[in-house]
């Protein structure tokens, strides 16, 4: 296990740090019964999560926090279905009934994953207070502003991934177009778009950067849609951050590479050179931003089974621990693009280059390349 992991709970940057569990009152029809500083044994133990509605397949971030899960469940000798599992969510509407369910039968540990989960787990939670809930890419409040201290809030800074990645973009782009296709358009989308664009004009300060939403997590048709649109006007090189919807920019570039275009994509949130195969031994996948989902889920779930719940903190992942890279796939890369990705990744955790999160930052930061 990385050592960022081994640590996490010593040195996690936690804004706020509240009790486990909330008040004695119970109100709850379920829950977990492990407080702060009490372990439950592992074969007693049960954690499970709720999909977004990409699913379990999505080869993003769905499948990153159940492969979290599933490493748990295998280091602790844990059985699947019983110990440990997931409720896959078909529309937001799932959301609530999903993790309600997961505390109704009394999970240790119920997870939601993805930021369109913020107003199903606040409700759950605070309906609950003796349950213990986490969230993955957003920070959840109550009414107040207040954290809520059944829910602990996973983040990563994922703007300095797609920095890096922006800057091989950047530097590979033949026609200096280069595009991004988000999903759903909301502040954590923008921290991949801000820090994608601010790594493209490091470099090459004349490239034009054409930017789409499909509105969806889970419309790969679209998505190929606007990625045909894109290449068709000499993009040549396409960042998705759109969970499922991804897929559709793999499969239009995929197409158009058997036809002999020299187009690429670059993947998110996990190593994403299988899903850009084709032919032999090849791959339209440059290469992709990952964030450790699968192991922050690890050693959150493994803390709360030893009594560490993080309830009421956030815990933020980047680059200086490791939580955030480049995929280690590095076929289609050069040792140019290496060694670029090198210096800046040193330059953004020295704090000498502080990369963009919101379209207003980002327009501060070309006056500087510019």
């Amino acid at each position: 296990m990385k050592k960022w992991l081994q640590t996490l709970t010593l040195s996690t940057v936690a804004v706020l740090a509240l009790s486990a569990c909330g008040s004695g009152d119970d109100n709850s029809s379920g829950g977990g019964e492990a407080g702060e500083g009490e372990s439950t044994e592992p074969s007693e133990f049960k954690v499970g999560m709720v999909t977004d509605v990409g699913g379990i397949d999505d080869k993003s971030f769905n499948q990153s926090a159940w492969e979290g899960l599933q490493a748990f469940g295998e280091e602790q000798g844990l059985e699947e279905n019983t110990n440990f599992s997931y409720l896959q969510s078909g529309s937001l509407d799932e959301f609530e009934p999903n993790l309600r369910q997961l505390v109704r039968d009394n999970y240790d540990l119920s997870w939601g994953i993805g930021f369109l989960m913020e107003d199903a787990i606040r409700t759950v939670a605070t309906q609950n207070e003796d349950a213990q809930l986490a969230i993955v890419d957003t920070v959840v409040n109550d009414a107040d502003g207040n954290p809520i201290p059944n829910i602990a809030n996973i983040t990563f800074k994922e703007h300095e991934g797609s920095f890096l990645v922006g800057v091989i973009a950047g530097l590979r782009s033949e026609t200096d177009k280069v595009g991004f296709v988000g999903g759903v358009e909301g502040e954590l989308i923008k921290k991949f778009e801000n820090g994608f664009k601010a790594g493209v004009k490091s470099v090459n300060p004349d490239a034009e950067i054409e930017v789409q939403y499909v509105a969806d997590f889970n419309d790969p048709t679209k998505a190929q849609q606007i990625a045909n649109t894109m290449y068709s006007n000499g993009t040549d090189i396409i960042y998705h951050s759109a969970g499922d919807s991804g897929n559709g920019v793999f499969t239009e570039a995929i197409n158009r590479a058997r036809n002999g275009e020299n187009i690429w994509v670059i993947g998110v949130d996990r190593d994403q050179y299988a899903e850009g195969e084709y032919g032999t031994d090849e791959s339209v996948t440059l290469t992709s931003m990952v964030k450790r989902t699968d192991q922050a889920v690890q050693i959150v779930s493994e803390d709360t089974m030893n009594g560490n719940f993080p309830g009421g903190e956030i815990l933020e992942f980047g680059l200086d621990d490791s939580a955030i890279d480049i995929a280690e796939s590095e076929q289609n890369l050069t040792d140019e693009d290496l060694s670029a990705v090198e210096d800046y990744k040193g330059q953004i955790t020295a704090g000498e280059i502080e990369v963009p999160k919101t379209d207003e930052e980002y327009e501060t930061f070309l006056e500087t390349v510019e």
